[in-house]
């Protein structure tokens, strides 16, 4: 018997990235001297702010590089249950806590100590890549709800209730969300909220991308509606999106005791705390004034508007226009071809990255990040038309 045959069999359920090919093609061409223009990045295109830079030197220069606290420092705990509370109007005391490498691990754990084999887990489509994945390793069952562009990609309450059943144990929602850029509003997430509640079902909500939101629209929580919700809810959130802190892996969660402390346990013997340096330069983050995130929010909704005007000009493709993220959802079915063909047609003949929808349960569409100067989002969108006028 093969090595590969006597890997655990969980493996054999979880599906390699659908996106790795095109990116590491895109990476090879442009190691070997092509000008590729990227709008592929899940990342924000600006480096980490200075001050959130220095504190983490001055932690190293300080010494502090031991392990901390498996779930998070208490400074940097105590400024999350802060920003909750002024952000979001939600009580999580620090016990309710955990600060873990990353907003996908914060996920990850929740999905470790929530589901048990059989379960299934409701997933709104288009969806992160991650998200059935994550469910498939734990050994759940994913289960998709199709949501429609003309409702921004989000899920009806009605849709909903008509997904749940007996094995039903919970509800995945993103807002602001990535592929699509949907965000709910309060009234949509209260109605989704009661049949959660109606139905005792766990709601994971990812608000990794809370800050970037346009149109002056607002970000709400939903266990922010009252202590029945509030106590199904695990909220997630992070550095990266809000801080250009990707690299970093900081993320963390609030969660009902005893969920954060099965989390913790779990956390204990895998991988212990998050690094210590991050965590410092994390505490300096949280200081960041309000007046920080708005500029960021400006500039992002200059590029959306940017790229949407050039978008919706172009033969052949039709763009949603986001709600947040740095995202735009493109339909490219009027091309007769599949996501990856367009994606590996775009780097081939105009050295042009995009990622293929095909990896977020919709293979009529691409994805395109903003997420760009904007002289890298001329280029792509010229050569974007240049391809389709040329089609």
């Amino acid at each position: 018997m093969g090595i590969e045959a006597r890997l655990a069999s969980r493996l054999k359920k979880v599906k390699p990235s659908s996106t790795l090919a095109i990116t590491s093609k895109a990476k090879k061409l442009k190691s070997e001297g092509f000008d590729i223009v990227s709008l592929a990045a899940g990342e924000p295109d600006f480096d980490t702010p200075d001050f959130v830079k220095q504190a983490a030197v001055e932690a190293i220069q300080a010494g502090f590089t031991k392990y901390t606290p498996t779930t998070g420092i208490p400074e940097l705990k105590k400024l999350i249950s802060e920003k909750f509370k002024k952000d979001n109007s939600l009580e999580y005391a620090p016990n309710q806590i955990v600060v873990s490498c990353g907003a996908k691990h914060s996920i990850f754990n929740t999905f470790l100590v929530l589901i048990n084999p059989g379960d299934e887990v409701l997933i709104p489509s288009p969806y992160w890549v991650s998200y059935p994945e994550m469910v498939n390793l734990c050994e759940g069952l994913p289960r998709f709800i199709e949501t429609q562009a003309k409702n921004n990609f989000k899920v009806r309450a009605q849709e909903l209730s008509r997904h749940i059943n007996s094995k039903t144990k919970a509800l995945i929602l993103n807002s602001p969300a990535n592929p699509t850029g949907c965000v709910y509003t309060e009234e949509e997430l209260r109605r989704i909220s009661e049949i959660c509640v109606e139905n005792k079902i766990f709601v994971i909500s990812d608000e990794i991308y809370e800050k970037l939101i346009y149109d002056g629209l607002k970000h709400v929580s939903i266990a922010s509606f009252g202590k029945d919700i509030y106590d199904l809810t695990i909220t997630i959130n992070g550095f990266s999106k809000s801080f250009s802190m990707t690299g970093w892996r900081l993320g963390y969660l609030g969660a009902p005791v005893v969920v954060a402390e099965a989390i913790a346990r779990l956390q204990d013997h895998s991988t212990s705390n998050t690094n210590s340096i991050a965590q410092k330069a994390g505490i300096a983050a949280l200081g960041a004034p309000d007046d920080f995130y708005k500029k960021i929010r400006v500039q992002f909704q200059e590029r959306r508007d940017y790229c949407i005007n050039r978008l919706k000009n172009m033969p052949k493709i039709n763009p949603v226009i986001p709600q947040g993220a740095f995202y735009i959802f493109c339909d490219i079915s009027n091309t007769g071809l599949t996501s990856i063909d367009v994606a590996n047609r775009l780097l081939d003949e105009k050295y042009l990255s995009v990622i293929p929808g095909n990896g977020f349960g919709a293979d009529d569409y691409i994805r395109i990040s903003f997420a760009a100067s904007l002289e890298n989002l001329k280029k792509g969108m010229d050569r974007l038309e240049e391809w389709l006028n040329g089609f």
